[in-house]
């Protein structure tokens, strides 16, 4: 809704919540089943504020909103992207009411990494979080061939240099344990936080050093951090707290 344009067309406000049509919902209105402040409305495309006046549908208050804001736990398999003609997508994963707000991926999360990507339809808080010059830090979990330690930790510290030669900001990597398969294949299992997003970084860097990731999943964004309580192909909307966060994050 444009800056001081208090009201809408009903049938507007309605179908933005994806509940219908103009002709489905101008039928709704019809049958009398749509009130605005406790009075039956007998035209669909009757101004309405949709903040101020009380819209019910079937006696149910109708909750209007702008924006959306969902966590969604990425399951592997399924690509960051709004449509896709062959491949699922992340916007698959969420039911109608949800999709009728256009939300797409703030970043990206490749085919085959999972955890934590925001959905949402605010283009503002979008360009915020991915701004280059924010530098908002992103941390992932990864397990990834041979033992690293110390000494990839303090390459990661000072910038390593990717495969088109360009040079990474510092990285914090942190090594949660290792391990040795029964095969014998060494492993380590780490955490590292980064602040930018440059394509398959993560993956690049431990190229980079002499290693391979063989999974990857993104913990955190910024303020925001993974609900584990959301199993993967899940998703919830955010809470006023973490909304709160993100919007008032500064780095």
């Amino acid at each position: 809704m444009s800056p001081g344009k208090k009201t809408q067309r009903l049938d507007k406000i309605l179908g933005n919540l994806g509940y219908g049509s103009r002709a489905e919902i101008k039928k709704l209105v019809k049958q009398g089943r749509v009130t605005r402040n406790g009075a039956v409305v007998k035209d669909s495309g009757a101004q309405c504020d949709p903040f101020g006046d009380v819209i019910e549908l079937d006696g149910e208050r109708i909750v209007y909103r702008e924006f959306v804001y969902l966590m969604l736990h990425k399951p592997t398999g399924v690509i960051s992207a709004t449509e896709d003609l062959r491949q699922q997508t992340v916007l698959d994963l969420l039911p109608a009411e949800f999709r009728v707000f256009d939300p797409f991926p703030v970043g990206r999360l490749d085919k085959d990494t999972e955890g934590l990507l925001l959905l949402t339809n605010d283009g503002q808080l979008a360009h915020d979080l991915l701004s280059p010059r924010k530098h908002v830090p992103k941390t992932y979990e990864a397990i990834v061939d041979g033992h690293v330690g110390d000494p990839e930790a303090e390459r990661f510290k000072q910038g390593v240099e990717l495969d088109d030669g360009y040079i990474t900001l510092p990285a914090e990597l942190d090594v949660l344990e290792r391990n040795t398969l029964a095969d014998g294949t060494l492993t380590s299992r780490i955490r590292l936080t980064i602040s930018e997003g440059k394509f398959h970084q993560v993956k690049r860097m431990f190229e980079a050093v002499g290693s391979k990731v063989t999974y990857l999943k993104r913990i955190s964004m910024g303020p925001l951090v993974l609900d584990e309580a959301l199993p993967k192909g899940a998703f919830r909307e955010l809470t006023e707290a973490e909304l709160a966060a993100l919007k008032a994050y500064k780095k």
